[in-house]
């Protein structure tokens, strides 16, 4: 249920969301970045320009929009529990994303994007990882006592 919810969230943010810049098409001209890590950089060298607000919103959204993906994809499959898997995984749909972006027109289609992404479920994997072996640890020392 948790991972219906995080899908519907993702695709709302990723694709509707009026004051994240999505919502009704008004340019048909496509719009891309495959330059590797220009615009995370010019959001960084900019942040005054830009402004904070939107520098974190873009960069931690792009990153934290990802970290459930990383927890939930092994915690509910159990034969998707190997990091490479999961991680693969994640820039997968990160690229499907960017493409459908870039095909209707909606946001920017972004490798620095799919980079943010992949990082962010990478980081969720992490998480999944350290809650499961300390789950483990736990349990194996309430069995000793």
């Amino acid at each position: 249920m948790l991972l219906i919810c995080y899908t519907f969230l993702l695709i709302y943010f990723l694709f509707f969301a009026e004051w994240y810049g999505r919502g009704p098409v008004e340019h048909t001209e496509l719009r891309y970045n495959l330059i590797p890590f220009l615009e995370i950089q010019r959001y960084i060298d900019n942040w005054e320009i830009i402004g904070i607000d939107k520098v974190i919103l873009n960069l931690g959204g792009n990153i934290l929009g990802f970290v459930p993906l990383g927890i939930l994809v092994p915690t509910i499959w159990k034969s998707l529990r190997r990091a490479w898997i999961v991680v693969y995984l994640g820039f997968t749909i990160s690229v499907m994303v960017e493409s459908a972006q870039l095909l209707l027109c909606v946001g920017s289609c972004d490798v620095d994007d799919v980079i943010l992404n992949t990082i962010g479920t990478a980081i969720g994997y992490m998480i999944y990882s350290i809650g499961r072996n300390s789950r483990r640890r736990s349990h194996g020392k309430k069995t000793k006592v």
